[in-house]
């Protein structure tokens, strides 16, 4: 078994909304970080859809640029 093999991404869909998972794998914090972002106000725009949040892939994208200007 290689070990140095580099993990597999997995692709995300630009086409729909994400899920909080996708964000989170996309920016590489946990689910819970999302939720507390979202709590005080501070995270990528999410809006529900029934009891689920989801989240427009340029959004999370504009937030993240956002970010590094910041820094």
């Amino acid at each position: 078994m290689n070990t140095d093999a580099e993990p597999t991404a997995l692709p995300l869909p630009w086409d729909r909304t994400w899920s909080v998972e996708e964000v989170s794998y996309f920016l590489g914090v946990p689910v819970a970080t999302l939720h507390q972002w979202r709590y005080l106000g501070t995270g990528p725009k999410a809006a529900r859809a029934g009891r689920r949040l989801r989240y427009l892939p340029a959004d999370v994208l504009d937030w993240f640029r956002q970010q590094q200007e910041a820094a």
